[in-house]
């Protein structure tokens, strides 16, 4: 018998394999999907300029320089030094996009997260219980969401004070019950399964059942919305800064270039269209995302 030589047996074995192996995993099935691969990649590239802001920005994104305030981007007349341009003190605008990406990423993550944790939570605790409890962490639910979020918002952050960590702390404050509406809605139906009832059959305790067997089958609709929910943390937060009631005005970020341009959008348009455009991605990618996340999770669509 010929033995085959190792490195074309390697080739013809593995890759094959890994290549079937990898289409039938999520990440697989994710970017078989044209949503799914283009808003992947366009996370992928904000994620990546936030994180290596510091080593690839080509400029200080706070070095002021009044010699060359208001120069137009490279593609407007400008000079490769400044590629998209400078604003009204001479700051680099592709510097200051890039350390805002930070920022914005930063919050909007984070801030979901959060959310998603306390709402989840009582959606649980809701959807399992009864009597009492079940109404009043309901009718909390519905309190909540009868407030105005940017107007909650606003008079929160105005009495707390603007920073990055107040403003993390009101937009958890008001997008958790998103996630327990949801979650509430899926435990109602996942408490009737017979897996369910078996587990308390067997004396599991009451947080064993949450954990191990309720939710892992409403974790789906949780990853879904926690990708969306990114996005609204990103344009709430531009929004509250551009109020001058999010983060301090000494740090780079895209609600402040939007509200700094504001006043040059006829004499220095790429002030407000630079930021806008860094926000409107940022927001398709992940929209994108979690579309794809949410036909790839789902059960009855198969591709």
């Amino acid at each position: 018998m010929t033995r085959q030589p190792a490195s074309e047996k390697t080739l013809a074995f593995s890759y094959p394999g890994f290549s079937q192996r990898f289409r039938k995993t999520m990440l697989g099935r994710l970017l078989r999907r044209s949503n799914g691969a283009i808003g992947l990649a366009i996370v992928f590239t904000m994620v990546a300029m936030a994180i290596l802001s510091p080593i690839l920005s080509p400029l200080d994104p706070n070095a002021q320089n009044l010699m060359a305030r208001l120069k137009p981007p490279v593609f407007s007349g400008g000079t490769w030094t400044h590629v998209l341009g400078t604003d009204q003190l001479g700051r680099d605008i592709l510097s200051r996009v890039m350390h805002g990406a930070q920022i914005s990423l930063f919050i909007g993550f984070v801030t979901a997260a959060i959310a998603g944790i306390i709402g989840t939570t009582v959606g649980l605790v809701a959807g399992f219980s009864e009597g009492v409890l079940r109404t009043a962490l309901m009718r909390l639910v519905d309190i909540f969401l009868a407030i105005p979020y940017i107007l909650f918002a606003v008079v929160v952050v105005g009495a707390l004070g603007a920073g990055i960590t107040n403003l993390i702390l009101v937009l958890a404050l008001t997008r958790w019950v998103q996630f327990a509406r949801i979650v509430y809605g899926q435990t109602l139906s996942v408490r009737e399964k017979e897996y369910v009832e078996a587990a308390r059959v067997r004396g599991n305790s009451y947080l064993r059942i949450l954990i191990a067997h309720v939710l892992p089958n409403v974790a789906t609709p949780i990853v879904v919305v926690m990708t969306l929910e990114v996005a609204f943390m990103i344009i709430m937060e531009s929004a509250l800064t551009f109020l001058g009631l999010g983060v301090a005005p000494d740090t780079a970020t895209w609600g402040w270039m939007l509200a700094e341009g504001k006043d040059y959008m006829t004499l220095a348009w790429w002030l407000t269209v630079v930021p806008g455009l860094a926000i409107m991605l940022t927001v398709l990618g992940i929209n994108l995302l979690g579309d794809a996340l949410r036909d790839t999770l789902d059960p009855r669509l198969k591709l």
